[in-house]
């Protein structure tokens, strides 16, 4: 009888000990430290600690990034493309209208658009525009093609590009891992009891949301400025560049070289000032100080050695003046 009592006795410590076991595990997984906003005394009365909360986002965080970094499909390289042109044409408005047709027709738009009056120097006055679009990228070179035809001269063309790929994979990276974070949060938000729990809970959720939102318009940013490419347009009217021309002879390009001269000489002559300023003056006095210094010192020394001789010259130079 004794020994069933014992027996009984051992098996029911056995069952205490292993329901035990399960919370002092789960106590010694989660960190010993509360979170901010939260205490020791409010971690212990709810039913799912903010630690545990804390830890859960940060180990979904960590797997986003780490699925995000793992070997998977090549990135296609995006690229965003830009153009800026200067051209001549006969009639800018003509060419303007025509840009803007170009840009539709593409699957693009008008960005912006300007058109003013340059006064001549004969006071005539002549139209000059300019005129920004976006196309697709794979039309680009076809709208610089159109863009140069029938034009007088193209005065300046610039194309540029800019590889985004790794910002564009990281941004989405986060973006994946921000995204784990909200379902789990989610989730755990639909198994809070406790009014404090819930808000803390629903508080990190709104951060993350946040975040989510500010990648997402990254990342929408990156794919519109490489999907569409910007085009600048410069149009200058042909008359503007046209020379003015009597009898063969060109008032123009003598004036040019003539202004080219006054500037020439205006430049080095600013040029000497500065150096004289600068360098000569400061330099020229630095050397007669010194002279000047060691002309004092050899006098000092000649009438310390040779005070008689010194005399003698004092009276002799004093008889030549009288």
């Amino acid at each position: 009888m004794k020994t069933q009592k014992i027996g009984m006795i051992v098996i029911l410590a056995a069952l205490l000990l292993a329901a035990c076991g399960a919370p002092m595990a789960a106590a010694t997984q989660a960190p010993s430290a509360p979170m901010a906003g939260g205490s020791a005394e409010y971690q212990k009365s709810v039913n799912m600690p903010s630690s545990v909360v804390a830890n859960d986002q940060a180990q979904v965080v960590n797997e986003g990034l780490t699925q995000g970094s793992s070997a998977g499909p090549a990135q296609p390289r995006l690229v965003i493309q830009n153009a800026d042109l200067s051209i001549v044409v006969k009639d800018p408005r003509v060419k303007m209208s025509e840009i803007a047709d170009l840009a539709k027709r593409l699957g693009g738009f008008v960005v912006s658009s300007n058109m003013s009056q340059s006064q001549m120097s004969n006071n005539s006055m002549v139209p000059e525009g300019s005129i920004s679009i976006r196309v697709p990228a794979g039309s680009l070179d076809t709208a610089l093609v159109e863009i140069k035809a029938n034009t007088i001269e193209v005065q300046s063309e610039n194309r540029s590009g800019e590889d985004v790929t790794d910002r564009y994979v990281d941004l989405a990276s986060q973006l994946k891992a921000k995204q784990a974070a909200a379902d789990k949060l989610f989730e755990i938000l639909g198994t809070t009891t406790k009014a404090e729990d819930t808000l803390l809970v629903f508080n990190q959720l709104t951060q993350v949301q946040s975040e989510i939102e500010v990648l997402k318009g990254q990342i929408n940013y990156y794919e519109q400025a490489a999907a569409l490419s910007a085009v600048s347009v410069r149009l200058i009217a042909e008359e503007s560049v046209q020379p003015i021309e009597i009898a063969g002879w060109r008032p123009a390009g003598v004036a040019r070289d003539a202004l080219q001269s006054l500037i020439n000489f205006f430049q080095g002559f600013v040029e000497f000032m500065i150096w004289l300023v600068i360098y000569i003056l400061p330099v020229g006095v630095v050397v007669i100080t010194v002279l000047a210094v060691l002309w004092r010192l050899l006098r000092w020394f000649w009438v310390k050695l040779f005070p008689k001789k010194a005399v003698a010259a004092v009276v002799e130079a004093q008889k030549k003046e009288e």
